[in-house]
């Protein structure tokens, strides 16, 4: 086990997601939310870490093995969760305890979409911005993020990928250069998250929410910018587009990238995994339907789409909810 080397890549890695901050730094800036100051100490707080671990070894060569990368994406997911906690800790506007921060920042990153919070939409919007990236990076993985990036300093990030990326993918790249494998999906996690945020703006939410459950969507972690989650916006019309990209990126990411590069849809039917997980999504959400219908649940068009949405939210492990129970408020929900 090379742990000098391991040392190095685990401080740049941690250099690297203190950048992240910046995005809810100038959310805060834009709205005025007073936040700025805490997600700016954040930044220095980890970047500093990151530096103090990467300085003493940023000379170190050597490539890593497979159990080296499993330390460091271990490692790395641990440094990053309690990196996470912090802005969640400072905020002036969330009185929680650091377990209470340290939750939401696992649950965001490991797209669990537990909450602590309650309240939620009464939260600076930075703070909002934050959560949802929090869960959008975590859903693809900054582990892959970073595989895209170490090439060009000049590490090599195969066994980083091996450690991160589930199932029989990791064993099948999808580009001659491991490095631009890692591009290619995160370039379609991006293309899907702004078709989503797009869709979403479209049917009637505002930028930032339409761009905050775009994040969530596409990361199928479910955390929102409100307590009603996508209940809140009472739209037949956004339950369905958040369907369809909830079934789309609970799928095989390889898949998209055939498809594309095919230019054809054919790619999914011809796989025998797609075809059975949009089977059984469909005909659970068949047999709900005519449930909710058959026991006056709901009225027939309610019954369609709140049916199908919250079994597809159920099976890709979303978590968005669609309505409240009658006796609790939208802000309660």
């Amino acid at each position: 086990m090379r742990l000098p080397v391991i040392a190095k890549v685990l401080g740049l890695l941690m250099m690297l997601f203190s950048l992240t901050m910046l995005p809810p730094l100038g959310i805060s800036l834009l709205y005025d939310d007073g936040q700025w100051q805490r997600f700016a100490n954040g930044l220095m707080m980890v970047m500093f870490g990151g530096l103090v671990v990467w300085l003493p070894f940023r000379r170190v060569a050597g490539d890593l093995r497979v159990r080296d990368g499993f330390l460091i994406t271990t490692l790395f997911w641990v440094v990053l969760s309690v990196a996470g906690s912090i802005p969640f800790y400072l905020s002036n506007n969330a009185p929680y305890t650091y377990i209470d921060s340290l939750f939401e920042a696992v649950s965001g990153l490991t797209t669990t979409g537990a909450t602590v919070i309650t309240g939620i939409d009464s939260l600076p919007e930075s703070m909002l911005w934050y959560r949802q990236q929090l869960q959008w990076l975590g859903g693809m993985g900054i582990i892959v993020l970073a595989v895209a990036i170490l090439p060009m300093l000049g590490i090599g990030g195969m066994q980083l990928y091996r450690a991160e990326v589930p199932g029989p993918v990791k064993d099948n790249k999808l580009t001659p250069r491991i490095g631009e494998t890692a591009k290619a999906l995160w370039y379609i996690y991006v293309a899907l998250t702004a078709l989503c945020a797009f869709a979403y703006w479209a049917a009637g939410m505002t930028w930032f929410d339409a761009i905050g459950h775009s994040f969530s969507t596409v990361a199928i972690g479910g955390f929102s910018t409100h307590d009603a989650s996508i209940g809140y916006f009472d739209s037949a019309l956004i339950e369905m587009i958040a369907v369809v990209f909830m079934i789309i990126s609970g799928a095989n990411f390889a898949l998209h990238f055939m498809a594309f590069r095919q230019r054809s849809l054919r790619a999914y039917w011809q796989d025998s995994e797609f075809r059975f997980y949009f089977s059984i999504l469909a005909v659970v959400s068949v047999v709900t339907v005519l449930v909710l219908i058959y026991t006056a649940t709901l009225g027939p068009t309610k019954a369609i789409s709140k049916g199908i949405f919250e079994v597809v939210s159920i099976a890709t492990t979303t978590g968005f909810g669609a309505a409240c129970p009658p006796n609790l408020t939208s802000t309660h929900c």
